[in-house]
């Protein structure tokens, strides 16, 4: 059979992308379907890159990490409105979607606007939106459509004073207080950046603990500057109902406890966008939460039909979803895929920064697993000093047997840029005597890693010299 597509890929966010594009350089024939105004998908246009941008338009207004330097007082702008953060977003979401664009055009990767369905297992049909519908019928077919926030029924989401994480650009002001629903990943970020515009933010979690995946200690140095951020945790609770107001609105938590705020924030994890898709008309189906079941090459278990991105679930990060859009395009055409065991780093946007690749202290030890810890601290470092960071740290385990790295945590200044170092000495093989010798620019942050290094095989030299 002769199809119109050799790859058809459903939703251009960055696994679709990758995808798309990877096709295209092995000379296939390939389009991307995709809303007219969700070009990028999710992470462009309302997850990622608005978020990160927003951070760092509050991070410039507020002065907040220049107040080490100029006083607490200090304010590039005294009264912040929400036209003054969007403007910067905007600006960003516009570029990014002019980017991808031109990247699948560079590549001779068509682009169909509208909503994609199965109707077939080679076969979609695409509504346009505007009451017109075409049939298109590929060889190979990527689902990438990506998430939306989880809505629990129970709430009444009004879209102004509770929201969901989509609802944070589509704010008409900056909130004086706001309960946040969820200590993940989304939520601490929101909740940092609300804290640092003076927002009065309000975490409520179930589990005794936020961020669970991280390292201990560093969510611990989270914790205290948010608290410095006159930010409350109320860990072990859960909200029972929450009732808008003219002025606001009341969260009522199980324990009895009533919170009043501007605005409530459900940070309640996330839904696959597959519930459109007809998935059955194509073999397929998802699970309670939206996802699909892939194998380690991405492929569902319709042999020519793949999944990526976070439609897949975990770890749900626009990097990794990048890596398997690539993996997925070059399985499916036969071009040599090797097993991905480069360890996969993690970053959090919120105010300070975290990032970690590898395993934690917790995980270590609970596996029975002997390291090392050597640590860092900005303060210590010229350049913590230059740019006003006195509260980072750097941390290295590493293995008392074979010197290797076994993780590294980075809390403050630039950890999702620093961390790469770290990772790319893991992945290669490096041990800890590789950073002991390394010479760093200086005054560099970078210079963290030969500090903790030096300070982990000092520990090391300790006991060996001891045991005899």
């Amino acid at each position: 059979m002769v199809y119109d597509y050799e790859l058809l890929v459903i939703g251009s966010g960055p696994g679709g992308q990758k995808a798309a594009i990877a096709a295209a350089k092995l000379d296939r024939r390939v389009a991307v379907v995709e809303r007219p105004d969700m070009l990028g998908g999710v992470c462009v246009n309302t997850g990622t890159i608005p978020s990160k941008t927003l951070r760092e338009a509050i991070l410039y207004l507020t002065g907040l990490d220049q107040r080490e330097i100029y006083g607490q007082a200090y304010r590039v702008k005294d009264e912040i409105t929400v036209a003054d953060l969007t403007a910067r977003t905007t600006h960003v979401v516009h570029r990014e979607n002019d980017v991808v664009r031109s990247q699948l055009a560079r590549n001779r990767v068509t682009i169909i606007g509208g909503l994609a369905y199965f109707v077939g297992p080679h076969s979609v049909e695409i509504d346009d939106g505007a009451g017109r519908t075409r049939k298109v019928t590929a060889d190979k077919i990527v689902i990438a459509t990506g998430t939306r926030p989880a809505r629990p029924a129970s709430v009444a989401f009004d879209d102004k004073t509770i929201i969901d994480s989509d609802g944070i650009i589509n704010l008409d002001k900056v909130p004086r207080s706001m309960v946040v629903v969820g200590a993940g990943v989304i939520g601490m970020e929101y909740a940092s950046m609300f804290a640092a515009l003076g927002t009065k933010v309000t975490v409520v979690e179930r589990r005794d603990r936020m961020l669970e995946f991280c390292d201990e200690e560093v969510v611990e140095a989270l914790k205290y500057h948010l608290r410095d951020l006159a930010v409350t945790f109320r860990f072990g609770e859960t909200v029972a109902a929450v009732e808008a107001h003219p002025d606001g609105a009341i969260a009522s938590l199980r324990s009895g406890k009533k919170i009043p705020a501007d605005t409530v924030l459900y940070s309640a994890g996330r839904q696959g966008q597959t519930d459109g898709l007809n998935l059955p008309a194509a073999g397929l189906a998802a699970d309670e939460r939206g996802r699909i079941t892939v194998d380690e090459f991405f492929r569902t278990k319709v042999e020519h039909v793949y999944a990526v991105g976070d439609v897949i679930g975990f770890p749900a990060l626009a990097a990794t979803s990048m890596e398997q859009g690539r993996l997925a395009a070059h399985h499916a055409f036969g071009e040599p895929v090797s097993a991905n065991d480069v360890p996969q780093p993690i970053g959090i946007y919120s105010i300070p920064e975290i990032s970690f690749v590898g395993r934690t202290e917790g995980e270590l030890t609970e596996a029975c697993v002997p390291f090392e810890v050597g640590v860092s601290r900005y303060r210590e470092l010229a350049r913590g000093q230059i740019v006003g960071d006195s509260y980072g740290v750097l941390k290295l385990l590493v293995s008392p047997e074979d010197r290797k790295l076994l993780g590294v945590h980075v809390f403050g200044t630039g950890a999702t840029e620093l961390v790469h170092i770290g990772q790319a000495v893991m992945g290669c093989g490096g041990t800890v005597d590789y950073l002991v010798n390394a010479v760093f620019n200086y005054p560099t942050l970078a210079e963290s890693y030969k500090v903790a290094a030096l300070d982990a095989t000092n520990k090391m030299r300790a006991i060996t010299r001891l045991s005899g």
